[in-house]
């Protein structure tokens, strides 16, 4: 059964998968500020061995530090969302509001492997994840997506998401940390 853990060397061989995935489906986020774009771009070239990998690995569990993290980025708590070795996705839980989160980028952000889109898995990371949101204090948190990804609006209102407005084209959602 899925479930979101700590960033490990344990799923290496399906996160390699995965990321071959992403870069297969291209578009723009590859070239964009997301957090596995950026990654991608950093580490990239090092995860094809198992120490470039503890090295990424060690890197991402220590974002959560406010000393350890990449310039311009907030510390965030990312976990994996894993089936036994299997690598799912990804959910990043940012302990910080900066006004561009507040305007474009949110709390929360999320990533599924293009292969197992679909099955309710961002539905269920993001459920998991709000309980970790409400332990750091927030009773609601910000979750954007762009106005166009129908899949990313059905996430994020099944678990409450109401709509506060749309800033270009992002929608901007508010969802409650504990349940209703």
């Amino acid at each position: 059964m899925p479930q979101l853990t700590r960033p490990t060397v344990e799923v290496r061989d399906s996160f390699l998968g995965a990321m071959d995935e992403f870069r297969e489906e291209a578009g723009d986020w590859l070239g964009g500020n997301s957090m596995i774009a950026e990654e991608v771009r950093v580490y990239g070239a090092r995860w094809a061995t198992p120490e470039g990998f503890a090295e990424y690995v060690a890197d991402v569990r220590a974002a959560a530090q406010e000393e350890s993290r990449p310039a311009n980025w907030v510390a965030a708590t990312v976990l994996w969302y894993v089936d036994g070795t299997r690598w799912l996705g990804r959910i990043a839980l940012r302990h910080e509001y900066t006004r561009h989160l507040l305007d474009q980028g949110g709390l929360i952000g999320y990533e599924v492997r293009p292969t197992a889109r679909r099955r309710g898995h961002a539905t269920a990371m993001l459920r998991d994840a709000l309980p970790f949101a409400a332990k750091r204090g927030f009773d609601r948190v910000l979750i954007t997506c762009d106005a166009d990804n129908v899949a990313s609006r059905k996430v994020i209102e099944s678990c409450g998401g109401d709509l506060e407005d749309r800033r270009g084209k992002k929608l901007r959602y508010w969802v409650p940390t504990a349940p209703a």
